[in-house]
Order: structure tokens, then sequence, then C-alpha cells
């Protein structure tokens, strides 16, 4: 008996590509679907409207979410940057979906998120997508762990070809064009996450000796510049050239380890270096005492780390589909074809009903904790 189904269409005509999807994919469950997740690339953001409004109204009586992207993922292949629409669908016996909608009110001097529901104890993962532009999604998803009590969140960051002025978010027959939503899922036919952030560390871990913020000032008690300069002489000439195209630092999830390698790290962005301060910019706070050691990315790094990762879970979970989110800096940005993730979903765990898009940042949980991602590619995965 089929519960899962998903399809990916192109053409100009969005919204007939929106047609064709919705029923290739429901066709293919054996019953009425309880779910049906969808994302739609357009250049036209009221082409990309009319598109989810469709899938919405042929999803019957299922819970719909969906969101506008810059490159969807389903039927065994990635498509950017032309108009595509992919929609998955579900039969979830046993499984309970809480929809939800987020929004930000004034609160004194900040912002504050309201509309969360509050999980059940049977909730398992929490799936959320948000308009980057304007939602605090960094902020939201870090304070998520501790007020959400450990529930895992999985999703991504919606987008559009016209950037801020064409984000879609698709929600139970509704559209918005701010804010968060998402669906909170509960019942053992939810297996969890599988997040790769697909990176390899270069030179030694090191203590983070000085530093403000997300400023590094000293790291092993030397100018946090200086040992950068000195990593980078006494790399290979291969890696030395990776670390120029975007040099990352991983931050140690488990400052108690005896040994921290691949895996062992939350990666974020050197996003700039002052020689004459001596510091390095990076793309998240750290503290003093917190390991840390620098990483370089590229296809290899990044294809067998998704694979080791997916090999991993599917060694403990019967796989029957998934939801994927890739970063928009991975596809054929970053290896020979843009169905790379996808395709490795496939092979490694052999489920067919894998979906998903390319985000403009992933939202996953690494070592119990939730973060947002660069480069990485976030699954969510079904019985």
């Amino acid at each position: 008996m089929a519960r899962f189904g998903n399809a990916l269409t192109t053409g100009a005509d969005l919204v007939n590509a929106a047609e064709r999807a919705v029923l290739g994919a429901l066709e293919q469950v054996d019953g009425a679907a309880d779910l049906v997740c969808f994302f739609v690339c357009g250049a036209d953001p009221e082409e990309v409207t009319l598109a989810g409004k469709r899938v919405m109204a042929l999803a019957g009586g299922a819970t719909t979410l969906g969101c506008s992207s810059t490159g969807v993922i389903g039927g065994g292949r990635g498509v950017e940057g032309q108009g595509s629409v992919s929609v998955w669908c579900a039969g979830l016996p046993g499984v309970e979906i809480t929809p939800f909608r987020l929004d930000t009110v004034i609160e004194g001097d900040h912002l504050a998120v309201v509309g969360m529901r509050e999980p059940g104890p049977d909730d398992r993962a929490a799936i959320l997508l948000t308009n980057p532009y304007e939602f605090p999604t960094q902020a939201f998803v870090r304070e998520s762990t501790v007020a959400l009590n450990g529930l895992p969140l999985v999703g991504g960051m919606a987008d559009g070809m016209r950037g801020e002025e064409s984000v879609r978010l698709f929600c139970e027959g509704d559209v918005a064009e701010h804010g968060a939503i998402g669906l909170l899922l509960g019942g053992a036919n939810v297996l969890g996450t599988v997040v790769s952030q697909g990176c390899r560390p270069v030179g030694p871990a090191m203590t983070v000796t000085k530093s403000e913020g997300n400023l590094i000032l000293e790291l092993a008690g030397v100018n946090a510049y200086d040992k950068l300069e000195e990593l980078v002489e006494e790399l290979s000439d291969e890696d030395r050239e990776l670390a120029g195209h975007g040099l990352h630092l991983g931050i140690a999830m488990d400052e108690y380890a005896d040994h921290h390698g691949q895996g062992d790290f939350l990666i974020r962005s050197v996003v700039g270096a002052d020689p004459e301060l001596g510091g390095l910019t990076v793309g998240d706070m750290v503290d003093v005492g917190q390991t840390v050691r620098f990483q370089v990315r590229d296809a290899g790094t990044a294809d067998e780390d998704l694979a080791r990762r997916l090999a991993d879970f599917g060694a403990e979970h019967a796989v029957g589909a998934g939801l994927l989110f890739s970063c928009n800096g991975r596809g054929a940005a970053l290896f020979p074809h843009a169905d790379h993730d996808v395709l490795a979903v496939h092979r490694v765990l052999g489920v067919e009903a894998v979906a998903g898009f390319f985000a403009a940042g992933e939202i996953g949980p690494v070592g119990g904790v939730n973060h947002v991602h660069g480069f990485t590619a976030c699954l969510l995965a079904f019985a």
C-alpha cells in the first residue's frame, strides 16, 4: 500500500504545472492524503501565488503547507531558476498534524514572535518555513530548543526569483507574504532528522581565549588573525585554494569530547578578518573557552558527509519518505548537477518519495540544538 507520492513539473504556465504536479503526486497514494507539502519557483510572484492556490484547492481534505523558492526538489531531480512546482503528499495514519502561523509584534524595545503552538507529549518534530527578509528566523530558532522543550525544528527560509517582494508562504488555503508557517508532527511514524553540513576540518582544534560577541580575538592565546595566517601557510595547495574560496569555522558541540573530528562541529562562515585588530568575525556568537577548528568545503567532502549521515540514520530506521531542505548554494553551484542531494537520499536510503526546495538558509538540529545553517542539507524522515 503506497502511502507517499511526489511529482515535479516544469513549464511556462505555472498554474498548469501546479495542477499536473499535485494530481500526479496524489494519484500515487492509496486512499486519501493527510498532508500535502509543495514548493513553487517562478519569475512572476502573482503566478507563484496562483500556482500555490491551485495546489491547495486540489489537495482535498489534506493539510497543506508550502512556499516559494528559487529552486525545487522532487521526482528524483532538482530544478533551479526556472518555472517549476514540486508536490509531496502522504497518508500518515497515527500522525497528528497541527498547523501554526507565526507573526511578530512589538513589545517594548524588541520584537516578539506570536502564534507558536505548544508541543504535545507525542510531537516528534516541527516543520518551519519562514520569510527571511523580515521574520527573525535566527533568533527564533536559537531560542526554540529551550522554548519547545527540545523539539527538533527542520525546514528552511523561503525566497523567490525577485527576492523580498516575491516570497510567498502557503498554509491551509491561505497565502502570506510575511512571518512564518509550520506544522507540529506527532506520532511514531515521524522518524527524525538528518543534517549534513558537509565540511572537513583542517588544522588543529583550538580554544578561544579572547572574544567579543562574534569577533574572535585570540585562539590558544595567540592573535586570531596571526593564527589563521599560520594555518593557511601549513595547508596543502588544494586546501589553501578551498580556503580562499570560503573558509569556515567549526564550533564544537561537545566540549568534553576527547577528540573533535568531522561532524562534531556547528559550522559557521568566517565573514571577515582584520589584521590591525587581529580578529576574525564569524557568523555566530563565540564564547571564551569554546573549542573551534577551521573547516573547508568542497563537493567531495559534502558528498561523503551526506552519504555517511544518511547511512547511519538508515541503519537505525526504516525510512519510507522524506522532506529535503537543501541550501541554494548546493545544487549546481557546488555539485556537477542540481540533483545531487535528492539522488543521494534515493541511493542511500532506498526511498523515492523525497521532495523539498533550495532554501536561503536551512533549519535543523545539531547536537540536539536547533540552528539555522548555510550550505547544508536537512532531511525530515518518515517511516
